[in-house]
C-alpha cells in the first residue's frame, strides 16, 4: 500500500471506524450500512475519489451477512484504488442509494438490484434493468433455481433429419 492510499485509509478509519481488511494486495474497507453515505461523500469531496463500479457478492447459505456490497472507487490525481464492501443481512436485504453522492450510481445499483434483489433506500428509479420487466426472481443468487433449456436445434434434430434425402447431414 503506498503512502497516499494509507493516508486516506488511516483518515477513513479513523473518523468512521472502519475495519481494514489486505487480500492478495487488495485493500478493502468494511462499512456499516448507515454509514455508506457519509464515507462515500467524504471519499469523494475530500480525496478526489470517483465510483469505478457497485456489485454484489452472495455467501449463500451463510445468511449473516449473506451479501457484500461492493463498491470500486479510485481517485485519478494521485492513481489511488479502494474497495468498499458492505456487509447485508440475508433477509430483506437492502442499503442507502448514493446516487445522491455519485449520479453515475443509478444504473450500477438497478443492476445489483435486478440481478441480487438488494433494494437501495431513495434510489430515483429503481426498476429491472437487464431482466424482463416481469422476470420473477434474481438470477446471481446462489438460491436461485437453475432452468435448463436446451438449444432449439435439438428438439427438431430427428425431425430434420427424417425430412431431409439421404446424404445431406
Amino acid at each position: 500500500m503506498n503512502d497516499a492510499l494509507f493516508a486516506v485509509v488511516n483518515h477513513i478509519q479513523q473518523q468512521f471506524l472502519t475495519k481494514l481488511e489486505i487480500n492478495r494486495e487488495q485493500l478493502s474497507l468494511v462499512v456499516s450500512a448507515e454509514k455508506i453515505i457519509p464515507i462515500t461523500k467524504a471519499l469523494k469531496e475530500t480525496h478526489g475519489f470517483y465510483l469505478r463500479d457497485i456489485t454484489a457478492v452472495d455467501y449463500f447459505p451463510q445468511m449473516e451477512p449473506r451479501f457484500h456490497v461492493v463498491y470500486q472507487l479510485c481517485a485519478m490525481r494521485e492513481n489511488l484504488r479502494l474497495s468498499l464492501r458492505v456487509p447485508i443481512p440475508g433477509k430483506e436485504p437492502h442499503l442507502a442509494s448514493i446516487t445522491g453522492v455519485f449520479p453515475g450510481a443509478n444504473w450500477y445499483e438497478r443492476e445489483v438490484w435486478d440481478m441480487f434483489g438488494i433494494r437501495f433506500d431513495g434510489h430515483p428509479d429503481l426498476r429491472r434493468i437487464l431482466m424482463p420487466a416481469d422476470w420473477q426472481g434474481h438470477p446471481l443468487r446462489k438460491d436461485y433455481p437453475l432452468g435448463y433449456e436446451e438449444v432449439q436445434f435439438t428438439f427438431n434434430f430427428d425431425e430434420i433429419a427424417r425430412r431431409k434425402p439421404k446424404g445431406q447431414m
